[in-house]
């Protein structure tokens, strides 16, 4: 328009108007260059700001890694680095799937109840990728890659039979109650190993009839780990020795217990008797009786059978030629020998090394054995004879909002005790109506027969969330975030809530109190506001000072019942995805060193301190009850439909 109209009023004679031809083409070169100048600046600009920037490079880098480094997308130009050096952008890694995801997620998206089972693996994929995870983690994640192989493997051989490895109610018990061992022939091998078909858990024993037998008078007793491919030998989850005729340290008898893994070798020996060490406890229990090793003086009686009269001899449990009754007993802190019915010797659990990893009791060296039995062993129940009507998760719809929900930390094997939850404190109308969600957050286990069992147990009830690593006890911190993912995500819950499957939840009185609080900053359980970092290098609750410097913590509450608000699980969840938190080994404590990270951002945090929160035990007037057996969880849960108020159902 402008153009036109230049020529029209201003070009009237012939040499004008061929001069005002010159004059419109100069000037429509002027505004072409200039627009051109200006898109080229602006898709440099482009390309500076967006295609280098932290959304791009990651896809550039792959395709720099599969095409001629020489491209110009790949990162080697110097005006890429002057660009960066002037406005450095913080990298943003984009991680790609474990190779145990890329192999179970495709296999079972076809399925909405299998794939429920794994829907948190995605989300834990920038977790499970940092550089600064656990020692534990990436054997964890490949011991369940190698797991899932083999049932994937199974399972395409049973299609051909129809039979459905995860969701199949008729599928033979493999998870028995009891195993023995019986030998009456004293013929053959002097040793014996039995098979655990499925770990085992609290409350679980072995007991052992033998007799010591030979010149050696040296014999053991081994409850055997598994067997990891390229590991020559089963780790020892536990080493009991008996030395009748001593060894290079003393010539008295004397009891050695130990435990031996590929990557540590054997630990810490424990003697019994050991005079320079202190008596420890072990769920209340003596690690060493007073009595062995002691003189045991015989008064004078005609009728006496045994040493001679007045003879001043050491007690020892075991005596070469004389049979014995043994019993090895799972407790919550360690194992525990009883010998012809007296107690003899207490083992703490060392780290990575629980019951749950037993694959078989073995009994060897001078000793013939007589009998072996297993009993108290994890047994699934019978899905056919279950009322699934009362069980059964109810279903939620993803992003559903409701007051709060509560991930149990659960191991494998722990069958009865999920159904003990399930049967009890999962039964309150707030859970049933769907406004309290629970789910169990269980990682994979060692023993491929309970993988199966958790399978169809996750199908069956529809409230396990799968992790996608085998479990080992620093890895309960990445449960931790799990529980905040799925409270924050997968459902939008106003609170979220960890505890463990043998802690008895009061549902009606956390809702109470909940419900005259505010819902931003809130920490609620049992907290400690002062305590110390443990630096015995001895004690599995050690913390060096390069894993926490400082001389205290920060606040935290007790792992075995704590809530804290949607907006702190928020705030750890995003934290985790950037790796702006710092992960950590006490899971507990992880959350109370997150929250002060949160308060740094100039937020405010209610800490709601309660001691009805028994992390140790049952106290009346419990708000959350710990160390409950599936009995104690029935007693509780009875006593409160009977309007008998919170009282413990203590032995």
């Amino acid at each position: 328009m402008h153009l036109g109209g230049r020529q029209n009023n201003e070009c009237g004679t012939k040499w004008q108007q061929k001069h005002c031809h010159y004059f419109a083409l100069s000037e429509m070169k002027i505004y072409l260059g200039g627009f051109i100048v200006m898109f080229v600046f602006m898709a440099l600009l482009l390309r500076s700001k967006v295609l280098d920037g932290p959304l791009m490079r990651p896809y550039f880098d792959a395709l720099g890694s599969q095409f001629s480094p020489s491209l110009p997308l790949a990162n080697n130009s110097v005006e890429n680095n002057v660009q960066r050096s002037y406005e450095p952008v913080r990298q943003t890694e984009i991680p790609r799937d474990l190779p145990v995801m890329q192999l179970v997620l495709p296999y079972l998206k076809y399925s909405v109840e299998e794939s429920a089972i794994v829907s948190l693996w995605k989300h834990l994929t920038p977790i499970l990728s940092r550089s600064d995870l656990f020692p534990e983690a990436k054997r964890g994640v490949e011991e369940s890659e190698n797991t899932w192989k083999k049932i994937i493997e199974e399972r395409k051989n049973r299609t051909l039979h129809k039979d459905n490895v995860f969701g199949n109610k008729t599928a033979e018990k493999q998870c028995p109650y009891s195993v023995s061992y019986l030998n009456n022939t004293f013929k053959g091998s002097l040793s014996v190993e039995l098979g655990i078909p499925c770990g085992l858990v609290v409350d679980s024993s072995i007991t052992i009839v033998g007799m010591p037998w030979g010149a050696e008078m040296n014999f053991a007793i081994e409850l055997l780990g598994p067997k990891f491919p390229g590991q020559p030998n089963p780790s020892i989850v536990l080493h009991f020795n008996a030395r009748l005729q001593g060894d290079q340290i003393t010539d008295d008898p004397v009891i050695v217990q130990n435990t031996w893994t590929l990557e540590s070798d054997w630990g810490d020996e424990e003697r019994c008797p050991n005079p320079d060490s202190a008596s420890r406890k072990v769920d209340g229990l003596d690690t060493c009786t007073d009595q062995v090793g002691k003189a045991v003086i015989r008064k004078k009686d005609n009728n006496l059978k045994g040493p001679v009269i007045g003879d001043n001899r050491s007690w020892f449990p075991f005596i070469n030629g004389l049979p014995f009754a043994a019993t090895l007993w799972a407790g919550w802190e360690g194992f525990h020998m009883t010998v012809n019915g007296k107690h003899v010797t207490s083992f703490e659990y060392r780290q990575n090394l629980k019951p749950s990893l037993v694959n078989a009791v073995r009994l060897k060296g001078s000793v013939r054995p007589i009998s072996v039995f297993a009993t108290g062993l994890p047994s699934s129940e019978d899905i056919t004879q279950v009322d699934l009507k009362f069980l059964k998760a109810p279903p939620f719809v993803r992003k559903q909002r409701n007051e709060l929900f509560v991930g149990v930390f659960s191991t494998g094997n722990n069958f009865d005790r999920r159904m003990a939850v399930r049967r009890s404190w999962m039964q309150y109308d707030a859970v049933r109506s769907g406004n309290v969600t629970v789910r169990f957050f269980v990682g994979q286990h060692a023993n491929e027969q309970v993988n199966k069992e958790i399978l169809r147990e996750a199908v069956t009830y529809g409230d396990i969330q799968l992790m996608p690593f085998v479990d080992y006890y620093n890895l309960i911190t990445i449960k931790t975030i799990a529980i905040c993912i799925f409270g924050t995500e997968m459902l939008r819950s106003k609170y979220i809530m960890k505890t463990d499957d043998d802690t008895f939840v009061r549902i009606d009185e956390i809702l109470s109190t909940l419900s005259r609080t505010k819902d931003k900053g809130v920490l609620y359980g049992m907290i400690e506001f002062d305590s110390e970092p443990n630096r015995d290098p001895n004690d599995k609750w050690f913390i060096s000072t390069e894993e926490w410097p400082n001389a205290t913590y920060p606040p935290w509450a007790h792992g075995p019942g704590y809530v804290i608000s949607r907006d702190i699980a928020k705030f750890v969840v995003q934290g985790h995805r950037d790796r702006s938190l710092k992960l950590f080994k006490l899971e507990d404590v992880s959350m109370g060193v997150w929250i002060e990270e949160y308060k740094k951002q100039n937020h405010d945090v209610n800490y709601l301190s309660d001691n009805n929160f028994n992390n140790i035990g049952c106290n009346d007037g419990y708000i959350i009850a710990h160390y409950q057996n599936p009995k104690h969880m029935a007693c509780l849960w009875g006593k409160l439909r009977e309007e008998a108020g919170a009282s413990c159902c203590n032995d």
